[in-house]
């Protein structure tokens, strides 16, 4: 199931963001209308709060061909939660163990506080993103 170390030639991963709508998504829209590049394997999609995100949602993405997920999360600004990054840290977490337990890399899910000025920040975080599970290699199915 795991992907090999060292990975595959002329693999891309295939990366799933969970986006917010009033924080990270502007930023991440920000990036796109400012043509700044980063993979195009990265798909968005976009939720209220980080901290609705379900693990098993994650651990679904992985399983059904996502080879990394992503979540910008609002951080300390978000509109629902004063608690939001909190929450949202201890769902990576659980989603991480979910993927240990099913023989997955835990590593191929992170996160970070994407703002609605944070373009450049995203970029950065797809690129480096995409090199980490470039390093891990394609999510394997038994």
């Amino acid at each position: 199931m795991t992907g090999q170390a060292g990975g595959d030639k002329g693999f891309s991963p295939k990366i799933l963001v969970f986006s917010t709508h009033n924080i990270s998504d502007p930023g991440i829209d920000l990036a796109g209308s400012s043509h700044m590049h980063y993979p195009p394997t990265v798909l968005v999609t976009s939720m209220p709060c980080s901290s609705g995100i379900k693990p098993e949602w994650i651990l679904y993405a992985v399983e059904k061909g996502f080879d990394g997920v992503f979540l910008a999360t609002d951080g300390e600004e978000c509109a629902y939660l004063p608690d939001c990054a909190e929450r949202t840290s201890h769902i990576a977490r659980e989603a991480q163990e979910l993927l240990r337990q099913k023989g997955y890399e835990p590593q191929r899910v992170r996160m970070s506080g994407i703002c609605s000025v944070c373009a450049e920040p995203f970029t950065n975080h797809m690129k480096e993103f995409s090199e980490a599970l470039k390093k891990l290699g394609p999510v394997r199915k038994e």
